[in-house]
């Protein structure tokens, strides 16, 4: 059973980890050296383990020094961020929340909707990681993920949103086309420059359309694209500079198609892309703060 013991120590133990010695963290305890490294070494000896690794030259973390610290600071967050939302009558958005999102995608789209949650809830403290890799959630302390694609199954601990599929559309800048032509068929596109979304290794990905004879998608391989760019601002760009003619989603190029910057090619062949989803780990569902986060997300970025 937990008691008011697990919590002593823990303040000298956090303030000497971040402290990086027994001496700095007394300054900022206002205690005596002494006291701080007893008060550690009762917590060591109750825990059964050393937390620190201790020399005449350094103190530091030892490994299970460094998972009891990541512990003790998540729990303390929580602590605060459930202290937050009390505060706000469990309304109110408030206190930090780490956030993963796709690198463009979370620049485009995700960004907007963040400023204007923080605008209306001063109190929020989002933490935003950029990265178009899956992240674990649980392993780097994620409370809302965005993801375009879905894995082949979702693990148990984790809940799931759907706000809808990727528009894919072909489309070029009004330059381009004034000077080679507009495509009137897929087949004509080898005729023209285009531009295709690298791999790793380089490899273009081919482009996708929407079979109706066979009630699914047919891949496209292009023969010889003019570019290959593995980033999708960067294959805007390539539009925008009328190098040619590119299969983007509307969320890249919304505004683009809305001034006339780039204008839709063959738009009968407009496809659908990946799905895009909010997720979670189900236990931050509990918590008003999350369940409120989630529902302002989903209100903002679902796909009509």
């Amino acid at each position: 059973m937990f008691s008011s013991e697990h919590l002593k120590g823990l303040t000298p133990f956090l303030a000497t980890a971040d402290a990086g010695s027994f001496t700095k963290a007394a300054e900022r305890l206002h205690l005596s050296s002494s006291a701080v490294s007893k008060s550690v070494a009762r917590l060591e000896e109750r825990l059964g383990v050393l937390l620190f690794e201790r020399s005449t030259r350094r103190l530091k973390l030892s490994d299970a020094g460094r998972a009891y610290y990541a512990t003790c600071k998540r729990v303390l967050q929580e602590l605060a961020d459930a202290e937050d939302v009390l505060g706000e009558h469990a309304t109110a958005l408030a206190g930090k929340v780490r956030i993963g999102v796709p690198a463009s995608y979370g620049r485009l789209r995700v960004m907007p909707a963040l400023l204007e949650l923080c605008a209306q809830y001063p109190r929020l403290q989002p933490s935003i990681a950029f990265s178009d890799r899956f992240v674990d959630l649980f392993e780097e302390r994620i409370d809302i993920a965005v993801r375009i694609g879905a894995p082949s199954h979702w693990p148990a601990a984790l809940g799931q949103m759907h706000l809808g599929d990727e528009q894919l559309i072909l489309c070029a800048a009004p330059a381009y086309l004034a000077r080679r032509g507009t495509p009137a068929s897929i087949a004509q596109l080898d005729e023209h420059d285009c531009i295709a979304y690298g791999r790793g290794d380089g490899s273009p990905m081919p482009w996708l359309f929407h079979d109706e004879d066979n009630g699914g998608q047919v891949e496209y391989r292009l023969a010889s694209p003019r570019m290959t760019v593995g980033d999708a601002e960067a294959r805007t760009a390539a539009v925008l500079a009328g190098l040619g003619v590119a299969q983007l989603a509307t969320w890249l190029v919304h505004e683009h198609l809305a001034t006339g910057a780039i204008v839709a090619v063959l738009p009968a062949l407009a496809t659908q892309g990946l799905p895009l989803y909010l997720a979670w780990p189900l236990a931050r569902q509990l918590t008003p703060k999350t369940g409120t986060l989630l529902q302002e997300l989903r209100q903002r970025l679902t796909i009509s």
